[in-house]
């Protein structure tokens, strides 16, 4: 079999088996990179030692992270194509991510989220900081979100998150006012939750950066804010006020406990010592 022929064979197992649109991109993206690499050879003829050697050019260009989801990538599609008992034996089993050493999430302080909160003008911009900071969505989860998955009864939504998973998040009081408030100024029919401002369809996700760099720009924090951040800064509020990292996992929609036990690397110290800093700065 072709190596053009295994990944879109690849990829249509990996979509029936209800792989987000996004990760399905991301894998084609792969695929392409390995095809450009090798060419389109016949897939049995790959070995080790290549995809070593392709790994180690990509090394000099790529970040530790990113050359770890290159590697999952070869792994997950050899592990598939020895599976399906299309090549014989699996030459990526043997190759090991690189070591990355744990990072603390970037959260913003309580003064900076108020001031993020004070720079949003319309309905829109405060529906969309709201829900973003009250939830712990990520930002692809909030593009899709449409109205009909809105419970206004207990301040929740049903989301769908990675792998196509669908997960109940809730929102608190705040975001339930500026939330009405903005879908009630709409006239337009599109099912969205959020839309363009102009002629309104879904916004796109560079479209909601733009719009969470453009309030950032505002409040003139002297740092770059991404939407990620808002979701870090959720999760260590929920952390900071007690909740437990079994509640938080299921709230973030993590998988694995590890993922969401890097919040706990924060500890009550160094929380104390960047509140410190804080006041001294201001």
């Amino acid at each position: 079999m072709l190596l053009s022929d295994a990944a879109k064979s690849y990829e249509a197992d990996k979509k029936i088996e209800g792989f987000s649109a996004q990760t399905l991109n991301a894998y084609r993206i792969q695929a392409k990179l390995l095809i450009d690499y090798f060419g389109n050879i016949n897939i049995n003829k790959i070995t080790t030692l290549q995809l070593k050697n392709y790994l180690a050019e990509s090394s000099n260009s790529l970040k530790p992270s990113s050359l770890s989801h290159r590697i999952r990538f070869l792994r997950s599609l050899f592990r598939w194509l020895h599976e399906e008992d299309i090549i014989e034996l699996n030459p990526a089993s043997k190759i090991k991510e690189p070591r990355v050493g744990k990072r603390i999430p970037k959260f913003l302080t309580e003064r900076e989220i108020e001031y993020l909160r004070d720079a949003c003008f319309s309905p829109m911009e405060k529906a969309l900081f709201e829900f973003m900071f009250s939830t712990g969505c990520r930002i692809g989860e909030i593009v899709s979100l449409d109205r009909n998955s809105i419970n206004w009864g207990n301040q929740s939504a049903i989301v769908r998150g990675k792998g196509d998973k669908e997960r109940e998040v809730y929102f608190n009081i705040r975001c339930d006012i500026w939330l009405k408030k903005y879908i009630d100024s709409r006239y337009d029919n599109d099912s969205a939750v959020f839309v363009t401002e102009r002629s309104p369809h879904r916004l796109s996700i560079a479209q909601m950066r733009y719009i969470i760099k453009r309030i950032s720009k505002r409040a003139g924090i002297n740092k770059t804010i991404h939407p990620h951040q808002l979701r870090h800064s959720y999760a260590t509020h929920l952390l900071n006020n007690g909740a437990p990292l079994e509640v938080i996992q299921s709230l973030l929609g993590h998988e694995k406990s590890e993922t969401t036990r890097i919040y706990a690397e924060l500890s009550g110290r160094l929380r104390q010592e960047i509140n410190k800093d804080e006041k001294h700065t201001n």
